[in-house]
């Protein structure tokens, strides 16, 4: 590779961002991103990136000051002559609205990959998109890991014997289905009615969960009403002990209050969001993602394929 690779952050998961750098053998560059009196938002990265090729680590999750700070730092980036500029969004902001479901709506997902583009990203290396379809938004490359392997191998340790896979809802029926697979267990199948944009009413189980170790798979957990309503539906079916694992961990509102109060035994989420500042339970166990965005930097740093850190764990 004729040029150097650096990695700089924002504001929105620096703990992240430096696990990602001591993992790749990259420390983190230079970059202040900081605040004038009034709120808005300064950036300047303190180190030559001419020629280099860039990385930078950001969220999007709220404040929508996260995403203003990437696109700013992809700006300066672009402004400084980095020879490439790789948007690594460990979480994608916004990913829920990705469609018009209703009359006169937005379609937010494909507003903030046309902001990104036009602000000067030649890439993205992002994970689990709320809709996998998303990566068509992009009119440039778009890496999109998956989390299966981090939780493949947490719950392969545990051992459950025979579980069932859960999927709260109809929309992650893929990654559950691929998470059974794996771990030779199960599926069932949560039917809900959504009533509003954060309330739902489980209707029907699809599936045998009596007697049976549960774990529901699902790719973000915001409020906490969809998977805590799924955990209780189950519960009253019979399951055994229920576990849960959720890639991004938005945990809006009551949402931690709910899971503490829930059938569930433990839940298991990744660091793609900051929650060094939630001051969470015992309950909810965090896992890293910087390996496996370390890697995935790494390979395509050195222009080789990234197939290897997610061959068989696609949802099909």
């Amino acid at each position: 590779m004729p040029y150097e690779r650096k990695i700089i952050c924002g504001n929105s998961n620096r703990p992240l961002a430096e696990k990602i750098a001591e993992r790749a053998d990259c420390a983190l560059a230079q970059c202040e991103v900081s605040r004038f009196s009034d709120g808005e938002i300064f950036v300047q990265i303190n180190e030559n990136v001419r020629g280099t090729d860039l990385f930078i680590v950001q969220s999007t999750n709220p404040p929508a000051e996260n995403l203003m700070e990437l696109l700013m730092m992809i700006d300066a980036a672009r402004r400084a002559s980095a020879e490439r500029i790789t948007a690594v969004v460990p979480y994608f902001g916004y990913a829920r609205s990705d469609r018009k479901a209703q009359p006169r709506v937005t379609i937010a997902a494909k507003l903030v990959a046309n902001l990104m583009v036009a602000a000067g990203s030649d890439r993205v290396l992002t994970m689990d998109l709320h809709a996998p379809q998303i990566q068509g938004f992009f009119d440039i490359p778009t890496d999109h890991l998956y989390s299966s392997l981090i939780f493949d191998r947490y719950f392969q340790q545990i051992g459950l014997k025979e579980p069932v896979i859960v999927s709260p809802d109809v929309g992650s029926i893929k990654i559950a289905r691929a998470f059974s697979k794996t771990l030779k267990g199960s599926l069932a199948i949560v039917d809900k009615r959504r009533a509003s944009a954060n309330h739902s009413e489980v209707m029907h189980i699809i599936g045998e969960v009596s007697g049976k170790p549960a774990i529901i798979r699902d790719d973000m957990i915001d409020t906490g009403g969809t998977l805590t309503d799924a955990a209780y539906a189950i519960k009253e079916r019979g399951a055994g002990d229920i576990y849960a694992c959720c890639t991004h961990a938005v945990l809006s509102g009551r949402a931690v209050e709910r899971i503490e109060r829930s059938p569930i035994k433990k839940m298991i989420v990744s660091d793609t969001i900051d929650l060094s500042h939630k001051g969470l339970p015992e309950k909810i166990e965090v896992v890293s993602s910087a390996e496996l965005f370390a890697q995935a930097i790494m390979r395509i740093h050195q222009e080789e394929t990234i197939a290897e850190l997610f061959r068989g764990l696609a949802p099909e």
